[in-house]
């Protein structure tokens, strides 16, 4: 679950830099509308898998983790060398093992008494309203700006990641978050990824030609389904373990 991949790479090709692909988000939209679509697909698979076969859920999960984790290297990789033949069908089933591994927390929500399926829709419908504001925003921002929000939000990223590192190891262990935390630390991937939202607006125009929309695609996919996560993690939070 990071963004961060590509932060290096950017900071260093965007700055100082006029836009080299004006319309490479443009070209990278209905690739990242595909991936969403197959994303809710997987998703909507794996709670069939919960649903029926609970006990197969967990292995699979961790398994489609492991190959997701695999196959986003190499699409990236793939991508940035301009392979699309090879680089779409690897980013396609990559979308549909996130899906997968989204469904536990679909599953949670939809069993947590104030979320369900209107928490789901407020999550995906707060990436829309983000993408709408961050357009604006981040098309617009002067290069002072935009480098000062693009090396804060990568730090605010790894610094989340180690976070999220922590707790899942103390979660082995039985220790688990308090609610009050929860609610913080999916606040603050919330206000993160918005910020990543605004930052590939300036960012992704300036590292990437017109005819590179997978690569930026696949960033600007990372960024929503990381939005989509916490907003939802956020509500569970607030609606269930935020009353710890």
């Amino acid at each position: 679950m990071s963004n961060t991949s590509n932060f290096r790479n950017a900071i260093r090709d965007a700055k100082n830099q006029a836009l080299v692909g004006p319309n490479v988000i443009a070209n990278a939209l209905p690739y990242v509308g595909g991936g969403l679509v197959l994303t809710a697909l997987g998703t909507y698979g794996g709670l069939g898998v919960i649903r029926n076969n609970p006990q197969l859920f967990y292995p699979t999960f961790f398994g489609a983790l492991i190959v997701s984790l695999i196959l986003f290297f190499v699409a990236q990789n793939v991508a940035s060398k301009g392979n699309k033949q090879v680089a779409l069908p690897l980013l396609a089933a990559y979308s549909l093992l996130s899906g997968y591994t989204l469904s536990g927390l679909v599953f949670v929500a939809l069993r947590t008494q104030g979320v369900g399926i209107e928490g789901i829709g407020i999550a995906a419908l707060g990436c829309g309203v983000t993408f709408i504001a961050a357009r604006q925003i981040g098309s617009n921002l002067s290069d002072s700006d935009g480098m000062a929000l693009t090396k804060t939000v990568r730090l605010g990223v790894i610094a989340l990641i180690a976070v999220m590192i922590l707790q899942l190891g103390l979660s082995l262990f039985g220790v688990y978050t308090p609610g009050w935390l929860e609610i913080g630390i999916s606040g603050l991937g919330v206000c993160l990824f918005a910020g990543a939202a605004v930052v590939d607006f300036y960012v992704l125009p300036r590292t990437y030609q017109d005819d590179e929309y997978l690569p930026a695609a696949l960033s600007m996919y990372l960024t929503y389904i990381n939005l989509f996560v916490f907003i939802l993690r956020l509500l569970i939070a607030i609606s269930g373990g935020g009353r710890d």
